[in-house]
């Protein structure tokens, strides 16, 4: 059964599991690990379902083709009680859109059929290309019992450059904000609010199908909850949405206990903001003391000119996404995983920065670097089940234009995937998206069906990665030739800076952006913005991953991945 499929059908079996597996009345609200795990994928399966629906009636090959987008369900409180395996940087930061969603008095009071839109930074979203859509689910009663919501990476929400992901000093010019208000009245589109955000885009009816495949997938999960809730009574699934978090909890404590209490220390470093040649320092200090955790950043550098600041829901998500990657279980993904964690990220630093700064790269390029830091020191405690760096970047690309065939704006957006970090008993995987981004590549096919491009070269960048026991993954090559004048913007990092290696391997390679203007080669910077003519070829050449181990040691065959 594929992927999808599963998605699909694995609400049914797990409803079938349950009603085979029968229990007397009195034992229905014990902890009974067979029904927890039952009803855990009962509430899991409806956000995956969700993602296919999402992306099976979307429009842009962002979405459709890239999956840059993620689903989950909270309960009536906000917390996140299941999140589909999708986009590991929307994690912990939904659940901080919802509360704020929540507590906004100007979408009060919800009712059937209301949707509440948001992407401000700071009210608990990442970026402004992510739009979040919350939709509150009534079972029986006229408060909500829970909430469906997605969160999808529109390719082009305004602001000073196509595809919103600019340079930029100030958050007004990457793009349209927009603070929770009510996209959807009891079913009907608040047509006030959809033209204004129609109005502010270069590409309205991609965006307004994106839009609408989120409004399904919302109504999908709604109408799932509430088939769950009208089978099994509210009772029992609100006390097993309960029993998960606190299960989640259980197991992030007995990770934090397996590990030895100490503090921890490490710093990386942005090659720059964007804007001048300084680096951006991130530090972090990590401090396990039985069964509780404090992440501590103070001493990262203060918020900068440029976009690579991240908000604190961006640096909250980075935090629970590590934590859960060592717990090397297959446990819930919700709210409960951060109970036992404490985040400090001082306000107005590059970790969480304050209003107006400019954030599109915080939560693309910040948010890896935030996981090097953490995975630095916590190599410090488990050496065992830490990798070397990955490739550190999402190596951002955007073009925009007008499509003349066509007779139509474009926007085209994607990050491209690079070499992962050696593991301490392994090589790195090739040519791969790592950590805080979870997207896929778009298909060469897509791409040139849908804008004015071409690829020329797709390859394994041979070598980039680092040497090593255990080498490094390499990075890609990609080429793509714009058909028309167009503007482009790049936000890439590990240019200067290279991935490092751990216990002695060697750095992977650092990354190079390479202009080709009539078969002369022009490097250009890891971020900025520059007019293409018809005919130029953009060359994104990424980083390849750390090794791992001295290179002087036997290395065992590496198989396939380069």
């Amino acid at each position: 059964m594929d992927g999808e499929s599963g998605a699909l059908c694995g609400h049914k079996n797990a409803e079938l599991l349950l009603n085979k597996y029968q229990v007397s009345k009195q034992k229905a609200h014990t902890d009974d690990p067979i029904r927890l795990e039952v009803y855990r994928h009962l509430l899991a399966a409806i956000p995956e379902e969700m993602g296919v629906v999402l992306r099976k009636s979307s429009y842009s090959p962002n979405i459709k083709e890239r999956r840059d987008y993620s689903c989950a369900l909270f309960d009536a409180q906000g917390s996140m009680i299941a999140q589909a395996a999708h986009i590991p940087v929307h994690l912990g930061s939904m659940p901080l859109s919802v509360a704020q969603a929540l507590s906004e008095p100007k979408v009060q009071p919800l009712a059937e059929g209301d949707v509440i839109i948001v992407n401000d930074p700071f009210r608990g979203g990442t970026h402004l290309p992510d739009i979040t859509l919350i939709t509150p689910i009534f079972v029986g009663s006229d408060r909500p019992y829970g909430f469906s919501a997605s969160r999808a990476h529109h390719a082009d929400v305004g602001g000073m450059t196509p595809g919103s992901m600019p340079v930029a000093r100030e958050i007004y010019q990457e793009g349209l904000i927009i603070p929770p208000v009510k996209l959807v009245l009891g079913g009907e589109i608040n047509e006030a609010v959809w033209d204004l955000i129609l109005a502010n885009v270069r590409t309205p009816d991609e965006r307004a199908g994106d839009l609408r495949a989120q409004l399904a997938a919302n109504r999908r999960g709604a109408a799932r909850l509430t088939e769950l809730v009208n089978h099994h009574g509210r009772e029992r699934v609100s006390h097993y949405m309960e029993r998960l978090l606190v299960y989640a909890e259980r197991m992030t404590r007995r990770l934090l206990e397996s590990l030895p209490d100490g503090s921890y220390h490490f710093a990386d470093a942005l090659d720059d903001n964007g804007l001048d040649d300084q680096p951006v320092p991130i530090t972090v200090r990590v401090t396990i003391a039985g069964d509780t955790a404090t992440v501590d950043f103070s001493g990262s550098a203060p918020q900068q000119p440029g976009s690579v600041n991240a908000v604190q829901a961006v640096t909250i998500s980075t935090v629970q996404y590590v934590f859960r990657c060592l717990i090397g279980l297959d446990v819930p993904n919700n709210s409960g995983c951060l109970a036992p964690i404490q985040v400090i990220a001082p306000e107005g630093t590059v970790v969480n920065a304050s209003r107006p700064a400019p954030v599109a790269a915080g939560n693309v390029e910040t948010s890896q670097r935030i996981v090097d830091v953490l995975l630095g020191a916590l190599a410090q405690a488990c050496p065992e089940r830490v990798p070397a760096a990955s490739q550190g970047t999402m190596n951002n690309l955007t073009i925009g234009g007008w499509d003349r065939e066509r007779g139509l704006p474009f926007a085209y957006y994607e990050t491209v995937g690079g070499g992962m970090g050696a593991r301490p008993s392994a090589h790195g995987p090739s040519a791969v998206h790592s950590h805080m981004t979870n997207t896929l590549n778009t298909p060469v096919e897509a791409l040139e069906y849908s804008y004015p491009l071409r690829v020329q070269r797709y390859q394994v960048r041979a070598g980039s990665g680092g040497a090593g026991r255990y080498r490094g993954g390499d990075g890609i090559r990609r080429d793509i030739e714009v058909l028309c004048d167009a503007e482009a913007s790049l936000i890439s990092e590990r240019r200067r800076r290279a991935p490092y290696g751990l216990a002695g391997g060697e750095p992977g390679k650092r990354g190079k952006n390479i202009l080709i203007r009539k078969g002369i080669e022009q490097s250009l910077p890891g971020k900025g913005t520059i007019s293409l003519q018809a005919g130029d070829v953009l060359s994104i050449r990424t980083p390849g991953g750390g090794g791992y181990g001295k290179a002087d040691l036997v290395q065992p065959t590496k198989t396939g991945g380069r």
